[in-house]
């Protein structure tokens, strides 16, 4: 994951220049026409996709928590670069307002988890600040997916404007269902652990669990 996030930055990076030789052919015109919304996108989606993976690494948080929080915040601003010039450059999208509309939910949802995210973390909501960040970078993580997605249609035979809309539906819904997966799964092993850690008095019994009387209840 981390070595695609990087790759797809290499690849972004180059906009930061501003010379519409490096744009998008089939948006040059419309992102000289627009760009500063285009600088936000780009240059917040470089820093968050390239930053994000770090935030969990565990032994990084434990080790260095000063620095971990000096990244975080990086990646909210960054988050928040990204996702209002995402946002003012959706009407633009290359095959129109379908498209558009993809590019503009993606863009609400980053900024909402996001957003829940510090929140939670400002209140010390430690795990709830894990599950929004996990969300947040599923949805940055589109900037990966959907250009996979996009190939991999167009070599199934789609042209590439068809490759794109389909794209833009599926690659950050996608995200985020993995996300939620791994969330899921997650917080199985916790609950496991702990309930193997409890002392066995204070165990209930699995009838009791699923709320069937057991025998030493006298039922």
């Amino acid at each position: 994951m981390t070595l695609l996030a990087l790759l797809v930055t290499a690849r972004a990076a180059p906009y930061l220049s501003g010379d519409p030789d490096t744009f998008f052919d089939q948006q040059r015109l419309t992102y000289m026409a627009h760009l500063t919304p285009l600088m936000l996108h780009v240059s917040g989606a470089v820093v968050a996709l390239s930053l994000g993976p770090w935030q969990f690494v565990r032994g990084l948080r434990s080790r260095w928590p000063g620095v971990h929080r000096a990244v975080g915040r990086v990646y909210v601003l960054a988050v928040l670069a990204t996702g209002v010039g995402g946002l003012l450059l959706a009407p633009t999208t290359h095959t129109g307002r379908l498209a558009g509309l993809a590019f503009a939910l993606l863009a609400l949802g980053t900024l909402a988890s996001t957003a829940m995210a510090f929140v939670a973390i400002r209140r010390r909501q430690i795990a709830r600040h894990k599950v929004w960040m996990t969300r947040s970078y599923a949805f940055i993580f589109t900037g990966v997916s959907f250009r996979l997605w996009v190939f991999l249609l167009s070599v199934l035979g789609l042209s590439f404007d068809t490759a794109y809309v389909v794209g833009a539906w599926i690659a950050w819904p996608i995200n985020l269902a993995v996300a939620e997966v791994l969330l899921r799964r997650r917080q199985r092993r916790l609950s496991g652990a702990a309930s193997a850690q409890m002392p066995a008095a204070r165990r209930p019994a699995a009838e009791e669990r699923l709320g069937v009387p057991s025998a030493r209840s006298g039922a």
